[in-house]
């Protein structure tokens, strides 16, 4: 772990695993991790791309080990983002972001264009009205668990309590959510406490930045979604519309997070994401 310091003087916590040999010609990834308000999990993706090329890796600013912020916007995000492309010494880059980190991605490459080869839009939100959808998908999945959900919901928690709290909220992004309930462990487990207020103060961004930033992007942008993830897929593929190079890639059987669900498939796309990036 490396921290970079941006021009503000926020501190972030950065990951690097270079690739030797002929992965060194390649061009780099920055993955992306979701949220917002949580910490960099993607390492397991960042596996499945095993020596393909560079792999970089951050906790967004606010959180996980990177340092406090009160500057919680997407644009101040976007800065980080160059400022981490610059201080890792890369002329272009492939963004491969998941969830939120989607969209942050998206923000990036329609910023600044001739900076990014290549995206991967990972399980993201897309445009329209998700949330009915996810909402009501999210709550039969998490039956189960109504009862305890809702005496851990809204109030201070235990350590152990937050860990199962977690739990519950993350097995409904599984396409079996019982299974789900035991891969979300790790995750939960996680010592860094969830920034909530970034959560709300990221989410602030409306359907038509979205339609905008891809719009304005000119690399191939690879939509990919899990068939069980509980985000409706509809909404991703309104937003894969306005852009110019638009690939869509799903995922049999997986839900939000398919490196866990279907890593060899996921393996395969993030594969082609990378060697047909822009030259």
């Amino acid at each position: 772990m490396e921290f970079m310091t941006m021009g503000d003087g926020a501190r972030l916590a950065t990951w690097t695993v270079s690739a030797p040999g002929p992965g060194s010609c390649r061009p780099p990834v920055i993955l992306v991790h979701g949220g917002p308000g949580l910490w960099d999990y993607l390492e397991p993706l960042g596996h499945l791309l095993g020596g393909l090329c560079t792999v970089h890796r951050y906790d967004q600013r606010g959180c996980g080990r990177s340092s406090a912020s009160e500057e919680l916007t997407m644009q101040r995000y976007v800065a980080d983002l160059e400022e981490l492309r610059v201080r890792f010494g890369h002329e272009r880059v492939v963004v491969v972001g998941h969830s939120f980190g989607a969209t942050l991605a998206l923000a990036y490459a329609g910023t600044h264009p001739k900076r990014v080869a290549g995206l991967g839009y990972l399980d993201g939100t897309g445009i329209g009205d998700w949330r009915t959808a996810y909402r009501a998908e999210r709550d039969r999945r998490r039956a189960p668990w109504a009862s305890r959900f809702a005496d851990l919901d809204g109030r201070d928690r235990t350590h152990a309590e937050e860990v199962e709290w977690r739990r519950i909220s993350w097995a409904p992004d599984y396409a079996d959510p019982r299974a789900g309930y035991d891969l979300a462990l790790e995750m939960a487990r996680a010592p860094m406490p969830i920034n909530h207020v970034a959560n709300r103060s990221l989410m602030a961004f409306g359907d038509a930045d979205q339609i905008g930033w891809a719009t304005a992007a000119t690399c191939p942008i690879t939509f990919v979604h899990g068939t069980a993830d509980p985000r409706p897929a509809a909404n991703v593929s309104d937003l894969a519309t306005y852009a110019h190079r638009p690939r869509r890639r799903v995922v049999d059987g997986a839900g939000h997070l398919p490196w866990l669900e279907q890593p060899e498939r996921t393996r395969e796309i993030l594969e082609e994401i990378v060697l047909t990036a822009d030259p």
